[in-house]
């Protein structure tokens, strides 16, 4: 049976998106460049490949696709380029970044959030999206040597340019996301539309600050790594490390102590009694609801309040099918989100505990736009 996608809103503009959105940092041969380890996968797929995907996600009805210039270094940008000008650009909602180095010999100024360089990295983007125009042009992290005023006002002047539709950020806490909101209106500049965040049953850290920002202010969240690479689709089994060449948690486990807190860290899953608990509760879901636990896991995003839609990465039509299996037809019922969000709990240290407990059990304003706490 086909899946058929429900569609919400980009933040709070009035552009609509497929909730869930086609990530592509799998797209093109990586492994080179000062980023190899960030921006790689075990499997990565050649441009016919991802082609088919692209055109299997579109007959499915998805129309947002992400992707970004450090990806295989500009290679999964070429392969989207390719795809793109053989299809009508309007039906698709095209979403890209800056702020990585594409080339180490040109890192002196080839780096950062400087109207420098972006200006010059959308141009290039451009260049192999072959395409005038992209829809959502993203920040992938903070940039410490960038006011962000500079950055803003390069966003704000794509915008008005025509090149650009609307700009987001990525990777950034809770007070820089609001630095940047303020910042634009200060200015009157366009606003930040989007937050593209690490996000799921196993990484909710966002859930403390950034998410109340893109609550109160409108900003549509997008979730990248809803399966936490693949430690939430129940494949694996305790005390078997996954094939490194087979999955990227896998990957990551034989790197060993690189980039634990950012991809998934099988020794840390592994030994985590409650992860597994976690796993069982998720297949006891997807078993009632007749759905795959990879399923149930980006359902819980997709229902979460603030999020637009959600990025899954795929390197087989397999799994590009079963992940838009969770896009609509089907929900969660309160009780087993409930029990799911109780399952995966979210830390809340000082202050969050005072903030977010006792002090709060008898000032719920519905009136007020903060009012909801997680």
């Amino acid at each position: 049976m086909e899946a058929k996608v429900g569609y919400s809103f980009l933040g709070k503009t009035g552009v609509k998106v497929s909730n869930i959105c086609l990530g592509t940092m799998t797209f093109g041969t990586t492994d080179k460049g000062p980023m190899g380890l960030f921006f790689s996968n075990p499997k990565q797929t050649d441009e016919a490949a991802s082609h088919k995907i692209m055109d299997r996600y579109v007959e499915l009805g998805g129309n947002f696709i992400d992707t970004a210039n450090i990806y295989s270094y500009g290679n999964s940008e070429k392969i989207i380029g390719t795809w793109l000008k053989k299809k009508e650009r309007d039906d698709i909602i095209l979403a890209t970044k800056v702020r990585f180095p594409m080339d180490m010999a040109k890192l002196t100024n080839g780096n950062g959030l400087s109207r420098r360089h972006i200006i010059e990295s959308c141009e290039a983007s451009l260049e192999r999206l072959q395409t005038d125009y992209i829809d959502l042009y993203q920040a992938h992290m903070w940039d410490n040597a960038t006011p962000v005023d500079e950055t803003l006002r390069a966003f704000d002047d794509l915008v008005r340019s025509g090149k650009i539709r609307y700009y987001g950020y990525s990777n950034v806490c809770g007070w820089q996301l609001q630095k940047i909101v303020e910042t634009a209106k200060h200015m009157n500049l366009s606003p930040c539309v989007t937050l593209q965040q690490q996000y799921s049953l196993l990484r909710r850290d966002s859930e403390l600050e950034a998410f109340m920002v893109c609550q109160n202010e409108g900003i549509g969240v997008l979730p990248w790594s809803p399966l936490k690479g693949g430690m939430l689709t129940g494949k694996f089994k305790r005390e078997e490390t996954p094939d490194p060449a087979g999955s990227r948690a896998g990957y990551m486990a034989a790197k060993k102590s690189e980039g634990k807190t950012t991809f998934s860290n099988w020794d840390e899953f592994n030994n985590d009694d409650n992860y597994w608990k976690l796993i069982d509760i998720i297949k006891k879901i997807a078993e009632k609801k007749g759905k795959s636990v990879a399923q149930v896991a980006v359902r819980w995003l997709i229902q979460q309040e603030t999020v637009s839609s959600v990025i899954i990465g795929c390197t087989s039509l397999q799994q590009l099918e079963d992940n838009m299996g969770a896009s609509t037809g089907w929900e969660l019922s309160n009780e087993e989100m409930k029990e799911l969000s109780d399952a995966a709990p979210l830390n809340k240290p000082y202050p969050y505990d005072m903030i977010w407990g006792w002090a709060q059990s008898t000032r719920n304003n519905a009136f007020a736009r903060s009012n909801k706490l997680p």
